[in-house]
């Protein structure tokens, strides 16, 4: 947490508040964190964009005209806890102020991180060499670029099939959460090697359908902990509703009834319906 839907959320929410204006300065005392954040101050806002699970704010210098090509970005990853909120709070880490607009209006969005795992970096367009699992991604699953018969091929070859999803190669923006309900819809066993011609399209649709409807619910909020995931102006998302196995361990799966099961896989809490989704001994060929 958070996944593609909560960060495309998140993007779709702040995205008003920041196009077309200037950044007057990014408070935080963590560098190592928050990596030249001080090359944003005096830019100008052009867009702000998302590429799996991080958010890219195109700058360009002040002055700069909308279309004129931007010759920075701003890269932020939520890690585990992070989220933009209009407030100031015990868990703020960065504090980003706007300068006035045509109004005479400031805007402050703060960055709140409880577990201190979210990143931000500004760098030249496309320079991610520090951020391997960027420079790496697969595609969006959403898009045009997200080919039935590429994600087919390359799951016939995969290992255990939900670390495959995790590792943002095949697909981007796919984490535990719809890892899990995208296998569920399915009926792919997490664990799975090597899926079928059958399996990899079943799975090629679960993803799209199962992303899709989470970015219309806003994403999934869990629990009330502070470090749970809210929209900006502290809504909650509300695909968590729609879970079918993802926190439901012990519950009857809604396709047989069967008692849905949790366990541990490539360290990450993974749930799945032991009926509906068998696992198959398949040898390498």
């Amino acid at each position: 947490m958070p996944e593609l839907p909560e960060v495309e959320t998140t993007r779709r929410k702040i995205e008003p508040l920041l196009r077309g204006r200037v950044i007057a300065s990014v408070e935080h005392d963590a560098p190592h964190k928050y990596r030249d954040t001080h090359l944003a101050v005096g830019r100008r806002v052009q867009g702000l964009s998302r590429r799996g699970k991080y958010l890219m704010l195109q700058l360009a210098s002040a002055d700069a005209a909308e279309d004129d090509l931007h010759d920075l970005e701003f890269i932020v990853h939520l890690g585990m806890t992070g989220g933009f909120r209009l407030d100031s709070g015990p868990h703020t880490r960065v504090t980003l102020t706007l300068e006035p607009d045509g109004a005479g209006d400031s805007q402050q969005l703060f960055f709140h991180d409880p577990r201190r795992f979210g990143k931000m970096a500004v760098v030249r367009p496309g320079e991610y060499a520090g951020m391997p699992t960027l420079a790496a991604m697969g595609p969006e699953p959403l898009s045009e670029d997200f080919i039935e018969g590429d994600f087919v091929r390359l799951a016939r070859e995969a290992g255990a099939v939900k670390p495959w999803l995790l590792s943002q190669k095949p697909v981007s923006g796919v984490g535990n959460i719809y890892a899990d309900e995208s296998l569920w819809q399915a009926q792919i066993h997490p664990a799975q090697t090597r899926l079928t011609a059958a399996e990899g399209q079943r799975l090629y649709t679960a993803i799209r359908e199962v992303m899709a409807q989470a970015v219309d619910a806003g994403g999934s909020s869990l629990g009330n902990g502070v470090g749970n995931y809210r929209q900006h102006d502290g809504l909650s998302g509300l695909f968590q509703h729609e879970h079918h196995v993802y926190g439901r361990a012990g519950q009857p799966c809604p396709r047989c009834g069967t008692d849905i099961v949790k366990t541990v896989l490539a360290q990450r809490g993974t749930h799945f319906c032991p009926k509906c989704q068998v696992f198959e001994e398949r040898p390498r060929s």
